[in-house]
């Protein structure tokens, strides 16, 4: 356990964490396999637990890095749309840019804002609002201020997980990165119970009006 924890030192300190950093935020930022999440709690985590981590340099990057990949997403969708490539026609994506292109056209700031926090359905969002001519004049500073707060709250994460192991990086990082899923999975079961709730409600009228004429035959 020594060794794996000095092991995580060297790499939480060493001046190469903030360009992985760097180009994992941005990756992920139309790539979702890329746990930009993963690296951003855990490096946090161990500066919590032990130090040598510069967490405002840490945050700057992750929230930069965001920006970037957020918008090549963006760029993405003007250029190609959602299903030129094999990726996002697999089922699960495909659902995610159906339920993305509608609830943009009704609230498209909230939608940009909250999908930061999904891996999978900020890159459907973001792809989709290119793709849907949403205003690049408005996506631009909204996916600024999305970066900036999913950069502080993933760190965040991690740093309430290096407070409550002091000297144990390996073990705050573990829990670190939990904690981001827990949230990340809570936050999206929300978002789906509060689009099944909107769904259900839009219905609803249609049913009631269409009543009368139904049972008129």
């Amino acid at each position: 356990m020594d060794i794996i924890n000095d092991l995580i030192l060297q790499a939480a300190t060493s001046p190469w964490l903030y360009l992985i950093m760097l180009a994992t935020a941005v990756i992920d930022g139309f790539f979702p396999p890329i746990p930009s999440e993963t690296v951003l709690v855990a490096a946090a985590a161990v500066a919590a637990s032990s130090g040598g981590v510069n967490m405002v340099l840490l945050i700057t990057v992750a929230a930069l890095g965001a920006v970037i990949g957020d918008n090549i997403a963006y760029a993405i969708g003007r250029a190609v749309g959602t299903s030129r490539f094999a990726w996002m026609r697999r089922r699960r994506v495909a659902r995610a840019f159906d339920r993305a292109g509608r609830t943009l056209r009704q609230s498209g700031a909230p939608l940009i804002l909250g999908a930061r926090y999904i891996p999978v359905g900020r890159v459907a969002v973001n792809i989709s609002a290119g793709a849907l001519a949403y205003p690049r004049r408005m996506f631009v500073p909204l996916s600024m201020i999305a970066g900036a707060s999913w950069a502080l709250y993933s760190a965040g994460i991690g740093l309430l997980a290096g407070q409550w192991l002091k000297d144990q990086p390996l073990l705050s990082a573990v829990l670190g990165i939990v904690l981001a899923l827990t949230v990340g999975i809570v936050i999206d079961r929300v978002a789906a119970a509060r689009r099944r709730r909107r769904t259900t409600a839009t219905q609803a009228p249609q049913t009631e009006d269409c009543a009368p004429v139904c049972v008129g035959g």
